[in-house]
């Protein structure tokens, strides 16, 4: 699992932010949100523009690293607009049945990477400086990687730099030695590919009713099994839908989806935005033959009744027990012990500090404590 996170002169993050999912306190209730002593299920608060997003933005930066995945670019801005710093941090510690393993890199920006380092048990694998050309790749042996032959990495790293005009982006280390070398199935690089590889973020937001009707044939073509089409009825109608779901396909080969009705009801025209979110959450996370390693779910609830919400932590609970799962919402109604605990809502300030309302109070929080009413009375407001 993923035990810490550290970010640094990212977007709107200027100094470091941490969470720390080991930071876990003594409370008996709602015990499914810790998983082997740390936090699985999160609920993180802020007001607007505190930079929900763009730290679930950070969190996802590492599987692009590893793995030359899509980024996100957006507007280019990548550094903090008031830093005089010219990279950004990032650092991932993780715990693998008791190997504690800390991967951390530098950006400069979206694309070009500045350094890098991997630490197994307090033991540097490796670690790379790009831009003072300073490597160090002395314990690679203590992964079973001694057999890398980093003279041929080194010799691509000097071919990217082909002329002043079009330098390459740098190849991160890691992920060229993850695609270069046999590893045992047992290696913790592997077990740190295959988290990575599972994680994976999902945004709401205002557009997405819109890119919902935009579905993929492959959607269309798995709910052709009637067993997943009535997994996905079973699904609507647990979130408090009742609805009965029809699939045909038309003249022209394309698929159309229906409410049962005594007329059949095109479905995704007439279906509200609630419904249409939980479908697109449906599609994006419930049949995918792996298991998530960790979700950040941006502003999920944006288009949810507060019970529907509610209904939606449960099941993602009891579905992805030890699925680290890391909620944003303006619902102030999911501020409840019987659904989360004071150690695992956290309140995002304007000023990038991540707090856990148990931390946000000189009060000892307990089961019986409304913190929802705490919270709108401006209990926890000096870390807004």
């Amino acid at each position: 699992m993923l035990k810490r996170f550290k970010l640094k002169n990212y977007k709107n993050f200027k100094e470091e932010i941490v969470i720390d999912f080991g930071n876990v306190a003594g409370y008996q209730f709602s015990v499914d949100c810790i998983s082997d002593g740390l936090i699985t299920k999160m609920l993180v608060y802020g007001r607007n523009a505190t930079g929900k997003t763009n730290l679930g933005r950070a969190i996802m930066d590492i599987d692009s690293t590893m793995f030359a995945g899509p980024r996100f670019v957006g507007n280019g801005v990548f550094l903090n607009a008031d830093s005089t710093e010219d990279s950004a941090e990032f650092s991932y510690t993780f715990d693998f049945s008791g190997i504690e393993l800390i991967y951390q890199y530098a950006r400069f920006s979206n694309q070009e990477i500045r350094e890098e380092e991997l630490i197994i048990n307090g033991v540097t694998i490796f670690k790379c400086d790009f831009l003072n050309k300073k490597y160090n790749f002395d314990n690679l042996k203590h992964v079973e990687a001694e057999t890398a032959n980093v003279k041929i990495y080194l010799q691509a790293l000097e071919g990217d730099e082909t002329t002043e005009d079009t330098i390459e982006p740098k190849l991160p280390f890691l992920r060229w030695l993850i695609s270069n070398v046999a590893l045992k199935n047992d290696s913790v690089l592997i077990r740190l590919s295959s988290y990575v590889r599972r994680m994976t973020m999902i945004t709401v937001g205002n557009e997405m009713p819109y890119r919902v009707r935009r579905m993929s044939n492959s959607f269309y073509e798995a709910l052709e099994n009637p067993e997943r089409l009535k997994d996905l009825e079973d699904f609507l109608n647990a979130m408090g839908i009742e609805c009965k779901l029809v699939l045909k396909k038309l003249p022209d080969g394309q698929r159309e989806l229906y409410f049962a009705h005594e007329k059949l009801v095109p479905f995704y025209e007439n279906a509200s935005s609630g419904t249409l979110a939980l479908v697109d959450l449906y599609r994006r996370l419930i049949p995918k033959v792996w298991e998530a390693s960790l979700i950040y779910l941006d502003e999920f609830d944006a288009f949810y009744h507060y019970e529907m919400a509610e209904n939606v932590i449960k099941f993602l609970k009891k579905k992805y027990p030890r699925c680290q799962i890391i909620m944003t919402s303006h619902n102030t109604n999911l501020m409840t012990n019987r659904l989360m605990r004071p150690d695992c809502m956290f309140i995002l300030s304007r000023k990038g500090t991540l707090t856990s309302l148990c931390n946000a109070t000189t009060r000892e929080l307990r089961e019986g404590h409304n913190l929802e009413k705490m919270y709108i009375s401006g209990e926890f407001e000096m870390y807004e």
